[in-house]
C-alpha cells in the first residue's frame, strides 16, 4: 500500500471538520426485520458480486489509515452474518495508523455473539454496541418479527464475559411502542455494567413512513429518566454523537443521541462505506462516490485516497432534516450501514 505524500493528509471538509472515523458495512443482510428499518418481507439484497471482498475492505482501510482514520466501526445490516467477519476484524486490527493500530468496534444485534464474542476479541475487536429496543419477549417479536430476544440477551452476556467493555446497548425510542420501558432498560444496563444509549428515531426506514410526531425526543427521554434517576451531565462530548449522563452519581452512565432535535453535525468526523463499495459523506447523503469502480477498475491507492478527499470535500454542513426541502435517502439504514 502506498499513498503519495500530497494525498497522505487528513481528510478535511470545507468546514474544517477532520474525519477520523470510518464506518464500514460488511453486509446489507439482516436476520431481523425491525419495523422501523424494513418491511416484513425484507428489501432486495445487494448482488453478491457487488459486495466488497475482504481484500478490498482491507485495502480501503489501509488507505484510510494513511489519511488519518484511527477508528473503524463495522456495521450492517447485521455484520456477523458475513461468514468471514472474524477474519475481517483480524486483518483490519493489524493495520497501523498515525496513532497505532486501528481501533476496531462493531454494531450488532447480538444474536451471533454467543458463538463469536471470544473469537472477535482474539481477532482484535475492542468494543461492541448491541441493539436492543425492548426487554419484553412479546414486544421484541412484534418489533423485529422474530422471536430472538433470548439470543440477544445471551449475546450481551457473552460480549461482557469476553471483555468487550464497555458494552453499549442501543435503543430507538418509539412513541407508544417502547417508551414505557426507558427506565427498565437503563436499570437493565446498569445491572450488567453496560451503558444504555437512547437514539431518536431517524428517517431511514425502507418504507419512508417516519414521522416526527411519532418520534420520542431526547428531551422527553431525559424527562422520563429524571423521574427516577438523578442525571448529571458527564464528560466532554467531543465528536461523539451521544450526550452522556451519570446515573445517581455514577459510575453508570446513560447516553442520549439527539440526531434530529439537537444535531451534532458540526463535530461530525465520520465517513461511511457501504457493503457494495459506495462512499457516503453523511448518513443522509443523497449522493455517493463509487469506490467499487475504482477498486475493480485498476485504480491505485492514490485514486482511492483522491476519491475519499473529493467525497468529503462535498460534505454539507448538516443533514438538513429540518429543512423544508429535506428528502429521505433512497437507501434504508440496512443498506447504508450504521
Amino acid at each position: 500500500m502506498s499513498v503519495s505524500p500530497d494525498l497522505a493528509r487528513p481528510i478535511v471538509d470545507r468546514y474544517g471538520r477532520v474525519h477520523r472515523d470510518l464506518r464500514i458495512s460488511l453486509t446489507d443482510k439482516c436476520n431481523l426485520r425491525c419495523t422501523y428499518c424494513m418491511p416484513a418481507e425484507g428489501v432486495p439484497w445487494l448482488h453478491k458480486e457487488n459486495i466488497l471482498t475482504t481484500d478490498e475492505l482491507v485495502r480501503v482501510a489501509e488507505v484510510a489509515a494513511a489519511l488519518g482514520i484511527v477508528e473503524v466501526r463495522l456495521t450492517g445490516g447485521e455484520p456477523l452474518l458475513r461468514p468471514d467477519a472474524v477474519d475481517v476484524v483480524a486483518r483490519m486490527s493489524a493495520i497501523i495508523g498515525e496513532d497505532g493500530p486501528l481501533e476496531l468496534s462493531m454494531t450488532t444485534n447480538g444474536i451471533r455473539l454467543p458463538q463469536l464474542a471470544e473469537p472477535l476479541v482474539e481477532a482484535g475487536l475492542t468494543r461492541v454496541n448491541v441493539s436492543l429496543d425492548t426487554l419484553r419477549r412479546d414486544r421484541f417479536h412484534d418489533l423485529t418479527r422474530r422471536d430472538k430476544l433470548p439470543e440477544v440477551l445471551a449475546g450481551i452476556d457473552a460480549a461482557i464475559a469476553a471483555g468487550l467493555a464497555p458494552v453499549k446497548i442501543n435503543a430507538v425510542a418509539m412513541r407508544g411502542v417502547n417508551d414505557d420501558e426507558l427506565v427498565d432498560l437503563v436499570a437493565f444496563a446498569r445491572d450488567k455494567g453496560a451503558e444504555m444509549r437512547f437514539i431518536e428515531q431517524m428517517p431511514l426506514d425502507a418504507g419512508h413512513t417516519w414521522s416526527r410526531a411519532a418520534m420520542v425526543t431526547g428531551e422527553e427521554i431525559l424527562a422520563e429518566l429524571e423521574q427516577v434517576f438523578d442525571l448529571t451531565e458527564f464528560g466532554d462530548r467531543g465528536t461523539s454523537p451521544a450526550e452522556r449522563f451519570l446515573i445517581d452519581g455514577g459510575p453508570t452512565t446513560v447516553g442520549v443521541i439527539r440526531s434530529v432535535t439537537l444535531p451534532f453535525c458540526g463535530a461530525c468526523d465520520r465517513v461511511r462505506l457501504t457493503a457494495d463499495g459506495q462512499l457516503r459523506n453523511c448518513l443522509f447523503a443523497r449522493e455517493e462516490s463509487d469506490l467499487l469502480a475504482v477498486l475493480r477498475g485498476g485504480g491505485t491507492d492514490d485514486d482511492i485516497a483522491a476519491l475519499m478527499h473529493t467525497c468529503i470535500a462535498g460534505k454539507l454542513p448538516g443533514h438538513g432534516i429540518d429543512d423544508p426541502g429535506f428528502l429521505q435517502p433512497d437507501r434504508p439504514m440496512s443498506a447504508i450501514g450504521g
